[in-house]
């Protein structure tokens, strides 16, 4: 009895360290400090700040209770995607229907499966979370590959940022514990779920980039009226899940056909220069 829960212990320890919470442009540094401590009651360790929002402020310190050294420990960036360029899967946290994202998942799905993408390749994952006021803007949601509603009451759904953030630890300890009951059996339907690793979020940020612009290049798309068709393009990738390798595949077809496009060009200008 002793060792199984040790292992699974272990096993919880080590998921939830792959799990890093995201605060993006948060207005009240209280939050932050509550947030804080959140995160040190379920077992996790990792805190990112997105923004200049103080932490060592009076407010953050109280709200921290025992957690000041998580909160010390907690991570500056400018850029969301500096946040989360090297996870494999993001989770964007919603109060509201977004019509340019995916269908959202619940808290708990969204857990089992950032525990899941843990133990099959100790793979980083972030939950991210927008700030008090107007929560995450539609390009933060874009920049993630799964949303995540959490079912409040739809007369009063509006939940504090340290609520939310405590409601999504609980969760992630849960799943992590089950999981980690589970021993080896949930690893194994964990790597079934996912047997190829999802490529990194700047690998799949690049292909959108380099998608935009061959689909301008080719006038498909036309910049003056884009008719959101980069928003359903990403949700169209985002749910089929790239993997490393599909994303290298669709690089360097791009590539070959922006190439091919380039030469094209060049001989029809030779040709129309000609004199007849």
């Amino acid at each position: 009895m002793t060792d199984s829960v040790n292992r699974t212990d272990d096993f919880t320890a080590l998921a939830l360290s792959q799990v890093r919470i995201v605060l993006v442009h948060p207005r009240h540094p209280g939050n932050i400090g509550a947030a804080a401590r959140a995160l040190k009651n379920m077992g996790l360790s990792r805190l990112i700040i997105v923004g200049d929002t103080p932490t060592d402020h009076p407010e953050a310190r109280a709200m921290s209770s025992g957690a000041l050294d998580l909160l010390r420990r907690a991570e500056r960036v400018t850029s969301l995607h500096a946040a989360i360029g090297d996870t494999q899967l993001q989770f964007a946290l919603t109060a509201r229907e977004r019509e340019i994202a995916q269908q959202p998942m619940l808290p708990r799905q969204a857990a089992s499966e950032a525990v899941a993408a843990v133990a099959s390749a100790l793979a980083p994952v972030a939950l991210v979370f927008g700030n008090e006021t107007f929560g995450l803007s539609n390009e933060d949601i874009l920049a993630c590959n799964r949303l995540v509603h959490i079912p409040a009451n739809p007369g009063y759904s509006s939940l504090n940022l340290a609520a939310a953030v405590q409601v999504m630890t609980y969760e992630l300890r849960m799943a992590a514990l089950a999981h980690g009951a589970s021993g080896t059996k949930a690893e194994a339907t964990a790597s079934q779920a996912l047997a190829m690793h999802s490529a990194p979020q700047q690998d799949v940020e690049r292909f959108f980039v380099a998608l935009e612009q061959s689909l301008v290049h080719s006038g498909f798309l036309q910049p003056d009226n884009p008719r959101r068709l980069m928003e359903k393009l990403r949700r169209l990738f985002h749910r089929a899940a790239l993997q490393a390798e599909e994303v290298h595949i669709l690089r360097g077809m791009l590539a070959r056909w922006d190439e091919k496009a380039g030469q094209a060009t060049q001989r029809q200008s030779r040709t129309d220069g000609k004199p007849e």
